[in-house]
């Protein structure tokens, strides 16, 4: 059972989560806030698994909240949920940590399968945005020379395997492209982790746009399972 802390102002979205993330279908709601004051306590009592934050809140709102929970507990997971056209907003709360993100309007089982993604440690884009939320990384880029250094230290094979991040390729797809076995790109995969201070797969992509590894040209199709 996943649990969940429901991060909202309005009550309407929040029972539509709880309609969704429900028992039947592996969830456990143990808390819910309506800002990210609140949600701040709230994730603190309960811990859960997965945080699914709304963006627009008023006294602090998504960026922030996810800014500050990640924070006091690196361990977080944060998956923001919002509205098509928020492409500044959904670059700037990937920057404040969080894990991923996902419309509103979504189908049930993408919003499920979104917050399983995240519980269990991985990232997840919702691809109706993808591709203009990480451009946006692009021509707004974060300034960053820890980064970049950090870039540097990988290997010409980790970066080859990056760059197949980067383009949404699951490790299988990576393994066949580079012509070795999927057991040798996963443990690329977790240096690469490592090296460039990323907790997941979301994180990588997005340094990888972040970075100039994979350019606009060449959207990801970001793994969703």
């Amino acid at each position: 059972m996943i649990s969940v802390v429901l991060v909202d102002d309005q009550e309407l979205a929040r029972a539509g989560l709880r309609t969704i993330l429900r028992e039947p279908y592996g969830f456990d709601v143990v808390g819910e806030a309506a800002d990210g004051h609140a949600a701040l306590a709230e994730v603190a009592r309960a811990r859960p698994d997965a945080v699914v934050m709304d963006i627009r809140m008023p006294r602090m709102d998504g960026v922030e909240a996810t800014r500050a929970l990640l924070a006091a507990d690196p361990a977080a997971r944060v998956l923001v949920l919002t509205t098509f056209g928020e492409d500044a907003v959904l670059a700037a709360a990937l920057r404040a940590g969080a894990s991923g993100f996902c419309l509103k309007d979504a189908p049930a089982e993408d919003i499920q399968r979104a917050v399983r993604a995240v519980a269990a440690g991985d990232g997840w884009l919702d691809p109706a945005v993808c591709g203009r939320v990480l451009r946006r990384y692009r021509t707004d880029p974060a300034t960053d020379p820890a980064a970049v250094r950090r870039l540097g230290e990988l290997t010409a094979r980790e970066l080859d395997v990056l760059k197949g991040i980067g383009r949404g390729l699951t490790n299988a797809e990576i393994a066949r492209h580079l012509v070795v076995g999927e057991g040798t790109v996963k443990t690329h995969v977790g240096r690469i982790f490592t090296k460039l201070g990323v907790r997941d797969r979301a994180g990588a992509v997005v340094f990888a746009f972040d970075h100039g590894v994979v350019h606009p040209g060449e959207p990801p199709a970001i793994p969703t399972a």
